[in-house]
């Protein structure tokens, strides 16, 4: 008897838990953030990028076994922005390759250090140039995404990259006060072809580049 009373009381709190677990979370009110996927918040002008909060993310696969992941933070640029005519939206952004962040120091300490015995660094070295992108055509592909074709300069190489953009919200940032506008973008390069061959194929040629960018009303 001892023992089934037992069982009972684990089975019981076993269902309490589970009924815990299964409970939804409180649902966030979307409706109340500063930022809403709203085109007709947008007014047209010149915008400046709010450094702390735009960031350029890599991703890259490490021999295969998995995918290693770092950030360019501090991003600075413009943007000239209609959104009565997208298609003549001009972007010019700057990110500082010095400023990468991962999360091993031995790594970071890899990307920019120089190298060895006098020979090219294996990635940037230690005082590599800001990369650069410039727009050269925005192709919108729907009410809210464009393809925004460009010139990346970066390692003293420039080439061209297509990014598709996305609007991601607007509004006043309640902090600021300024006008902001968002979006996310996607990339993908080769970093062969800015002259980062580093252990090429055993860490992959192919880098994608995730984007998020804010813009400030100027």
């Amino acid at each position: 008897m001892k023992f089934t009373k037992t069982r009972a009381a684990i089975a019981a709190l076993a269902l309490s838990g589970a009924g815990i677990a299964a409970a939804p979370l409180l649902a966030q009110d979307d409706a109340a953030l500063p930022g809403q996927v709203d085109v007709s918040r947008v007014t047209a002008g010149t915008y400046a990028t709010d450094p702390a909060h735009t960031l350029v993310g890599f991703r890259v696969n490490h021999f295969g076994f998995t995918d290693y992941f770092g950030i360019f933070g501090s991003v600075t640029g413009s943007l000239e922005l209609d959104p009565a005519n997208p298609a003549a939206a001009k972007l010019d952004v700057t990110i500082p390759v010095s400023s990468v962040t991962v999360a091993e120091p031995e790594l970071k300490d890899h990307l920019l250090r120089a190298g060895a015995d006098g020979a090219e660094p294996d990635f940037f070295g230690p005082e590599p140039a800001d990369a650069h992108f410039v727009s050269t055509k925005v192709e919108p592909t729907g009410a809210t995404t464009a393809n925004i074709f460009g010139d990346l300069t970066m390692n003293g190489v420039t080439r061209p990259v297509l990014i598709a953009a996305e609007f991601t919200g607007a509004g006043t940032n309640p902090m600021t006060k300024a006008e902001t506008i968002g979006f996310h973008g996607r990339a993908t390069v080769l970093r062969s072809q800015f002259g980062v061959s580093a252990f090429v194929p055993y860490v992959s040629d192919k880098v994608t580049l995730d984007i998020e960018a804010a813009f400030e009303k100027q």
